[in-house]
């Protein structure tokens, strides 16, 4: 159970560890929302959070693989619908 506590001239929502932990609150941003029911507390996901790093860990063979793997099903034909060929 979460409880109301002062803080200065405000208020505060003292939020129990194990809740926090289920919630994925821990060290995270998060948005409180004004709902019908009463408030919606979520944590901000940030786009393309953890990507740099991952990109700094990935070999070069590894990348062009999954790129190969992603779009294997794309004609890669130098042949225009018409029937012609692209003049490159």
């Amino acid at each position: 159970m979460a409880h109301l506590i002062k803080i200065g001239n405000s208020q505060g929502i003292r939020i129990p560890q194990p809740l926090i932990k289920q919630a994925n609150l821990q060290d995270q941003e998060f948005e409180i929302l004004v709902v019908e029911e009463g408030l919606l507390i979520t944590s901000i996901k940030k786009a393309r959070q953890g990507w740099e790093e991952k990109f700094k860990n990935i070999s070069a063979a590894q990348a062009e693989q999954d790129f190969n793997e992603t779009h294997s099903h794309l004609d890669h034909s130098a042949e225009l619908p018409t029937g012609e060929d692209w003049e490159w």
